[in-house]
């Protein structure tokens, strides 16, 4: 016969296996909506660019929007990482942070190409709407360079080296320190678990 005071001594060790086993995956709702709500604030970053009255020509303040949008994309990008080690999916979390960083990063240089054409005319091989200041950030950020629209002025040169070494800082160490972020935050969500699973084993041996 099997001993019933091995049996009680077993049981808890059991349960604490269970409930200190691996955390539920992310489903495909939470995938879903991470994803939807990253293209939503994507939207409305470009929809803001565009209601934005940026036609007013003045070079001061396309450097002081360069400026303190650099600033901002750093803030938002150091709060996106402070969530992802909070988050209970942080590669979900990390996804969405990317992308609410690198598209706040080309509608910045996008603003700032639109109001550098509008102060300086001839800045660009041709004048520039907003969807060509746009269209010329993403070519640029992704290294295609179709030549349509160049940079022909000193001020128009210098704004767009600084996007290309944005661009390889954001793609370069901003992935790694979200990597690592994502990281950070698997393993305390790893042990917040087996803490919940020790603290219920504890329970179940007191008398």
């Amino acid at each position: 016969m099997d001993d019933p005071v091995a049996a009680r001594q077993q049981a808890p060790e059991r349960t604490s296996s269970a409930a200190a086993g691996p955390p539920p995956r992310p489903g495909r709702l939470a995938t879903v909506l991470a994803l939807a709500r990253a293209g939503l604030i994507a939207s409305a970053l470009v929809t803001v660019y565009y209601l934005l009255p940026l036609d007013r020509p003045d070079r001061a303040a396309a450097t002081a929007i360069l400026v303190c949008g650099l600033l901002a994309v750093a803030g938002v990008f150091a709060w996106e990482v402070r969530i992802i080690v909070q988050a209970p999916n942080p590669r979900l979390k990390a996804v969405e942070a990317l992308a609410v960083t690198v598209v706040l990063y080309l509608v910045l240089f996008a603003g700032t190409y639109y109001l550098l054409n509008r102060s300086a005319p001839g800045s660009f091989s041709e004048p520039l709407t907003k969807t060509d200041a746009l269209y010329f950030t993403l070519t640029t950020f992704t290294t295609v360079g179709y030549g349509d629209i160049s940079a022909t002025s000193q001020a128009a040169r210098v704004a767009t080296m600084f996007q290309m070494a944005g661009g390889l800082v954001v793609v370069g160490v901003a992935a790694r320190i979200l990597a690592q972020a994502v990281e950070t935050g698997l393993r305390r969500r790893d042990g917040r678990v087996e803490a919940r699973g020790a603290a219920g084993n504890d329970t179940e041996e007191r008398p």
